[in-house]
């Protein structure tokens, strides 16, 4: 911090089990990569390179190394695993993960059908070799999965060795958890998080006004990935009470009192505030 500012909201030091900040390189040059650390890796503690660009992204080798050299682990994108799993190739993926030298993977069916028996067993043989997360939600759209399917998977995914389950969004944010229009899809959320721990979660929220969502439903420490490099330190200062969204949410109640801005002195004047 630049000055220690009173009455924000506390976040762990890195490395952070909860209020965890996933950032998707789709193919960052490597001096783009310096230059996010340089700016953004302290509050970055996931890096995933999104989909299945780790097949064709220049220097990879070297752009792992110097997000774990920035204190960021990096692990390859879950339609990744599948494009390997669809092939039946996973010792060749294991032997891929080994190469790279990489200690958290991705294990997904968002993009194929896989019977979750399956599903699950995967997580439990890549548990052996590293960090498994997963991800729960089809990226086709039309496919419907009940809310009570979302919670059972994401419980039996966590039993099965995932240290995190993910929410899918896709990185346009308009499926899985949300709504077409990209609003959250509420009821769903309510219903997964009455059951399983919000900490155990990591919510895709590529948009502003989902992590704004987030964050006042969950607070500051709140898990959310599928962030943009140039939306890392913006989201931040969400987290942290420094953006209008969320300017009043972790301010005592004495400081809030006739401190919002109110227009009812105004004529009736067409425009939203």
């Amino acid at each position: 911090m630049n000055f220690q500012l009173p009455f924000l909201p506390e976040r762990p030091s890195k490395p952070r089990k909860v209020g965890l900040t996933m950032m998707m390189d789709k193919g960052l040059s490597v001096q783009e990569s310096e230059n996010f650390i340089e700016s953004s890796g302290e509050y970055t503690d996931l890096v995933k390179f999104g989909f299945g660009t780790s097949m064709i992204t220049n220097k990879l080798e070297e752009k792992i190394a110097l997000y774990k050299a920035g204190d960021i682990r990096p692990y390859f994108g879950g339609t990744l695993f599948e494009a390997f799993a669809i092939r039946n190739m996973i010792d060749d993926y294991r032997k891929f993960l080994d190469k790279y030298k990489l200690d958290l993977v991705e294990v997904s069916d968002g993009s194929m059908s896989m019977p979750h028996d399956e599903k699950l067993e995967y997580i439990r043989l890549l548990s052996k070799q590293v960090t498994v997360i997963s991800e729960v939600g089809s990226k086709q759209r039309g496919v419907f999965i009940p809310a009570d399917q979302w919670v059972k998977m994401m419980k039996d995914e966590l039993d099965a060795g995932s240290i995190k389950v993910i929410a899918e969004a896709r990185e346009s944010g308009t499926i899985g958890i949300y709504n077409s229009d990209g609003s959250t899809n509420e009821s769903l959320i309510n219903t997964i998080t009455a059951q399983i721990s919000p900490s155990d979660i990591l919510w895709e929220a590529p948009n502003g006004k989902q992590q704004v969502w987030f964050i006042k439903i969950f607070g500051s420490n709140v898990n959310l990935g599928n962030i943009a490099p140039n939306i890392v330190i913006p989201l931040e200062c969400l987290r942290l009470g420094l953006r209008g969204d969320t300017f009043f949410d972790f301010l005592p109640d004495k400081n809030k009192v006739q401190k919002q801005h109110s227009y009812d002195y105004l004529p009736n004047l067409d425009f939203q505030i």
